[in-house]
């Protein structure tokens, strides 16, 4: 709570919570929205939220001047009700938030330093105050896990999460989720997702919601555009474009890739654009003409959420082992992606036969694996014709993936053997299912 006298400075300049204000302290002007304040701390600093999604603390002082902004004013900035009223506008599109884990999905604690899982969609109001008046928000506390501690099993239980929410009555989906894997679970939620009839969009945050700089509120209101507006029926990935706030990137869950550890545009589309992007005054804007929109008919979202965990991803290097793969063979893998150099290269014309990968791979092949090659390289694709070794490895019995990265690749390969048998699922290891390969590669986007 803020103090005494400031709540008085307050009511006496009609400003509420949630409600646009200018400050000028110390010779400067600044202009956004009235947060709360957390229960520890000088209760002297106002907290306000700027247009550019930062919140602030500044100290109130007697040469403070405090002055509301026109109602009209604030409604065209911010779209929002009063966060004091906490209150969803059931009007707007139903979405449904799910959460499985990830700083984005927690709160600071002030009182103990720590942070905690949010339980109440409201509560969102308290530090993305926007939402309400975006989306008429439900949640589903799904689980609490660190992404890095995901396995296909929570893969499975998200999927049905979503198909669930989605077949009873939800416009869209937004999953909260940790960054480190978040595009392996895209990857796999797009698979597992068949006939979508809204959009699925993930979200995260690189930087935890205590910090001046976390970008979990710009990505989370751009993740609730798209869910609750956009005609998009695919699974995506919502997160900043650039290091600033201007817009998030809208990424399809088989083409993106995180980039960099710590940086807030750290998500790349990879050998594709954007779906699309959100700025943070909300509009929408599509780069890409080729994404699933969301049907005409009322056809119920399927679910085919099979996985099979005897699937490896193996990466080739210099001095590698290529015993690898017979150890794989030996614990009874049905099949794995092998991450090679260049356009799908692997050591085969050596003259250290030891280092030799070719008969692994034909015995691997011989013995009913399934073995995909992809590369190394985050952009362009694999090709068996250009140089000798590459036949030699597509003679073997190799499968080359096409334009897929190796974590897509060994994602779609452990769910077309839990889904299809042995043949089938090769046949459909190089062929594009739900966007996951490009007809032809396209020009690469590099951010700042």
């Amino acid at each position: 709570m803020y103090s005494e006298r400031l709540e008085k400075a307050f009511e006496s300049a009609g400003i509420g919570l949630g409600e646009r204000f200018r400050l000028t302290s110390e010779g400067k002007v600044m202009e956004g929205m009235l947060m709360p304040r957390p229960d520890s701390g000088n209760p002297d600093i106002i907290i306000i939220k700027f247009d550019n999604g930062y919140n602030a603390g500044i100290k109130f002082t007697r040469e403070t001047k405090l002055e509301k902004l026109e109602a009209a004013k604030a409604a065209a900035k911010q779209n929002s009700p009063s966060v004091h009223s906490r209150k969803f506008n059931h009007s707007l599109g139903k979405v449904e938030l799910i959460y499985t884990g990830g700083t984005i999905s927690s709160k600071i604690d002030y009182k103990t330093g720590g942070v905690y899982m949010l339980t109440k969609p409201e509560e969102l109001l308290e530090t993305v105050p926007e939402i309400a008046g975006i989306a008429n928000l439900s949640l589903t506390n799904l689980m609490s896990i660190a992404s890095e501690d995901m396995s296909y099993l929570e893969w499975q239980k998200i999927a049905k999460a979503a198909a669930d929410s989605l077949n009873n009555g939800a416009r869209g989906i937004i999953i909260t989720h940790g960054t480190d894997t978040m595009h392996y679970t895209s990857a796999a939620l797009s698979f597992m997702l068949k006939d979508l009839r809204g959009p699925v969009v993930m979200v995260g945050s690189q930087r935890s919601s205590d910090r001046g700089s976390s970008d979990a509120f710009v990505n989370l209101a751009s993740a609730a555009r798209m869910a609750a507006e956009s005609d998009m029926a695919e699974v995506a990935v919502c997160m900043h474009a650039t290091s600033s706030d201007n817009h998030c990137n809208i990424m399809r869950g088989t083409k993106v890739r995180k980039m960099h550890t710590s940086r807030r545009d750290a998500f790349r589309a990879i050998n594709s654009k954007p779906i699309a992007s959100v700025s943070y005054e909300g509009k929408i804007i599509y780069h890409a003409d080729d994404y699933r929109k969301i049907p005409g008919t009322d056809e119920k979202t399927k679910l085919m959420a099979g996985f099979e965990p005897k699937a490896a991803l193996i990466k080739v290097h210099p001095n590698s082992d290529p015993g690898i793969l017979e150890y794989y063979q030996g614990k009874g893998y049905k099949g794995a992606i092998i991450e090679g150099t260049g356009l799908g290269h692997a050591p085969v014309s050596t003259p250290h036969s030891d280092l030799n990968w070719i008969r692994y791979i034909k015995s691997a092949v011989d013995s009913g694996m399934i073995i995909g090659m992809t590369s190394q390289c985050i952009n362009g694709r694999v090709n068996d014709k250009v140089y000798r070794n590459l036949r030699m490895i597509k003679d073997a019995g190799a499968v080359f993936c096409e334009d897929m990265m190796p974590e897509v690749a060994y994602v779609k390969l452990g769910w077309l053997l839990g889904n299809y048998k042995k043949a089938e699922a090769e046949k459909l290891l190089p062929e594009n299912l739900t966007g996951e390969i490009s007809a032809r590669s396209e020009a690469d986007w590099f951010g700042d």
